[in-house]
């Protein structure tokens, strides 16, 4: 590699890191905020449930294609750009108009755009650094994210104090030019397309078309049922909070930038211990840990009413959702490696996963018509009962070998950027 190309190379993962730093607010538009937001608007927990399962359903239906899309196309920085400036424009609709056709078709038009968002970055990532050092990316990545989300929380609390809802859509147009100026300053050049869709460097046959080779994995299948259990128990915890709190109290933003960034918190520390659990412990250990962390959750909120309570709560949020976030894409990197479908399989696996999120949405909200924000609680926690079970049973397909050297080591400062 000459001087002029390690430049490049190190300018792009800088940017990188900006990408994923703003992208923690850019790419979900209200985000959690929407809840607390309409909840002290007088719509009940059964609609927002509604809400959020109309638009994971779509999401849903929407992921594997893009997945696909991803390891085809050439243009990945294209396919972050386009879905950021769509959804701050949904977001803006929503909190300037909020009645149903802008809720409905606000969160109907993030989900599908919002869709690619996860794929596109993992694709953008795994091109730009290689398999040897995903994981390490991995990590820095959602350290970055954790901690521009933790930004973006405590700005959008302070703008709210000072400027009301104009701070908070202020936040949101800067928080997306950002991103599109992170995005813009990734070299493409240095963006290698084959091993972004999880094809080995020397290996110069073409990789397998359609998705014949996402359904004969059965670790790929196991992980995903494993995890669509784990996201309909824990999907839709921290929404009720944010919900019940926000009535109580009044203030929606300013609540639930409180609850949302304690668990952001706890989701950097979990960032920077991870490749060090990995390599100690294994992945293995590192998805037991996070699913372990739900029914604690469960029990907890569905125990203790008070608002000093939710940070117990939402550190282990952080713990359990956070582990998931980064074990996933290294389980299906593992799964899917010298395939040529990283892209496709890590959608898939979205995919099912998001059929539970999506579910659990309207479920709590049932549950918590029906005996309170307690009894959703302590139902969704008692879910991960069988999430585990179903690793357990699935562990070795889920978590296969990796015998390629130097793939877990433990982020370091300059390895934050490197």
């Amino acid at each position: 590699m000459t001087t002029t190309t390690a430049n490049l190379g190190s300018r792009s993962i800088i940017a990188l890191a900006f990408l994923n730093f703003f992208l923690a607010d850019a790419r979900d538009g209200l985000g959690p905020f929407l809840d607390g937001f309409l909840a002290t608007r007088g719509w009940s927990p059964m609609t927002l449930g509604m809400v959020a399962t109309l638009g994971g359903v779509l999401g849903m239906i929407a992921t594997p294609l893009f997945g696909a899309w991803v390891d085809s196309s050439r243009h990945k920085r294209m396919l972050i750009c386009i879905p950021v400036v769509l959804v701050t424009a949904a977001a803006l609709w929503t909190l300037m108009a909020p009645g149903n056709f802008s809720v409905f078709g606000g969160q109907s038009a993030t989900a599908i755009v919002g869709a690619i968002i996860g794929p596109a970055l993992m694709g953008l990532t795994l091109g730009l650094v290689g398999e040897k050092r995903f994981t390490r990316q991995v990590s820095a990545n959602e350290f970055w994210n954790h901690a521009g989300n933790v930004a973006s929380l405590a700005a959008i609390y302070a703008a709210t104090v000072l400027f009301g809802m104009a701070g908070s859509i202020g936040l949101m147009i800067i928080t997306a030019v950002a991103t599109l100026i992170a995005v813009f300053m990734i070299d493409p050049g240095a963006i290698d397309h084959k091993a972004a869709r999880g094809l080995e460097q020397d290996d110069g046959a073409p990789g397998p078309s359609g998705f014949s080779v996402v359904f004969a994995s059965r670790g790929l299948i196991m992980l995903a049922i494993t995890l669509m259990i784990f996201h309909f128990g824990n999907a839709p915890i921290s929404r009720l909070i944010a919900q019940d709190f926000s009535v109580q109290l009044g203030t929606p933003f300013r609540t639930t930038a409180i609850t949302t960034g304690v668990a952001q918190v706890s989701m950097i520390a979990v960032a920077l211990a991870t490749p060090f659990l990995i390599r100690r412990f294994g992945l293995s250990f590192v998805f037991i840990v996070a699913l372990t962390a739900l029914p604690i959750r469960g029990a907890i909120a569905g125990t203790f009413t008070s608002f000093d309570w939710i940070f117990p709560v939402q550190i282990l949020d952080g713990v359990g959702a956070g582990l998931i976030g980064i074990a996933t894409p290294l389980a299906v990197e593992r799964i899917m490696a010298g395939t040529g479908r990283f892209n496709v399989g890590l959608a898939s696996v979205m995919t099912i996963q998001g059929i539970g999120a999506s579910t659990s949405n309207i479920a709590a909200g049932w549950l918590t018509d029906l005996g309170g924000y307690s009894l959703a609680y302590w139902v969704h926690g008692s879910v991960a009962a069988l999430a585990i079970a179903t690793f357990m049973l699935g562990r070795k397909a889920i978590v296969p070998p990796d015998h390629r050297a130097d793939r877990d080591g433990a982020i370091t400062s300059e390895h934050l950027t490197a």
